[in-house]
């Protein structure tokens, strides 16, 4: 197995079904941002959400879905040749995975794709002992989202963070306190059918615990975006708190924590997660 591959394993315990899928998730995720690399992808596009967050800061979530936003609004942006690159990337390093877009069901400024591929077949590449992948259905797929914005809320900020595996390269990201901002936005915004994420909560704790500061100005800009926020009403930090209290006052907890504890190693980490413990956390809420 190459080397790159390797130093990306470890850590994971290969003897379990859960690591073992978790593993080989991550896996293909370095591996297509080093294709989007390699295609200057970033020039144009910054990455941003929870896989940001895991692999760029070291988050102790898995996540599955890769989201990026263009710089600038381009509603002609063609994804299609980037997606080239991620398949030949990860053919070189002995998977077999198909990479294709997704149509549009409407007007979104969304381009979407997914990363397929059998699940069994993708795991012994890896190494993966038959007996756990045994456990899992011969057809069952690993199924990643890939997702751009071509239509970005302004005023955020970027940085180029490195990477060294499976080789150096580099990611243009969001800063940590617009990549809160866009995380804050999930939390109080997202619209998955009558459920919320628990993920979305989870990254919301991880940013109080490190102290990153939420940038107001472009969560703002998101709000106004999806029309959950007025241009001329004024965004500052008692209006979030009132935000976040009365979402925290409509969640169904139990809800919350089966969404995330799949993704997560210790669910002990839930143990404590209730309306009073959100609503005293949010205490410590910078802002900036």
């Amino acid at each position: 197995m190459d080397h790159g591959l390797k130093t990306l394993l470890h850590g994971y315990n290969l003897t379990t079904r859960d690591d073992s899928e978790n593993a080989l998730k991550e896996v293909v995720q370095h591996l297509a941002l080093m294709g989007l690399w390699r295609s200057r992808f970033f020039e144009h596009t910054a990455f941003y959400g929870g896989t940001a967050l895991r692999i760029l800061h070291g988050s102790g979530r898995f996540s599955e879905d890769m989201d990026f936003s263009l710089l600038k609004k381009n509603n002609a942006f063609d994804l299609r040749p980037y997606l080239k690159a991620i398949r030949t990337e990860l053919e070189a390093f002995g998977f077999e995975y198909t990479v294709e877009t997704r149509d549009k069901q409407n007007n979104s400024n969304i381009e979407s794709a997914f990363i397929k591929g059998n699940t069994a077949t993708n795991l012994l590449t890896i190494g993966v002992h038959q007996e756990i992948v045994g456990k899992f259905h011969r057809n069952q797929k690993i199924k990643i989202k890939f997702e751009v914005d071509t239509d970005p809320p302004p005023k955020a900020e970027y940085e180029v963070k490195n990477v060294l595996v499976p080789i150096p390269f580099q990611v243009k990201v969001f800063t940590q306190p617009d990549l809160f901002a866009g995380k804050m936005h999930a939390v109080l915004c997202r619209q998955w059918k009558s459920r919320v994420k628990g993920r979305d909560f989870y990254d919301l704790i991880w940013f109080l615990g490190k102290k990153i500061p939420c940038h107001l100005d472009h969560l703002k800009e998101r709000m106004i975006q999806t029309d959950h926020w007025k241009r001329e009403d004024p965004m500052d930090r008692s209006a979030l708190l009132e935000l976040l209290n009365k979402k925290f006052g409509e969640i169904d907890f139990k809800m919350l924590k089966a969404d995330v504890q799949p993704f997560i190693k210790d669910p002990h980490e839930l143990d404590l997660w209730s309306q009073a413990f959100f609503c005293d956390i949010i205490l410590h809420l910078e802002v900036c």
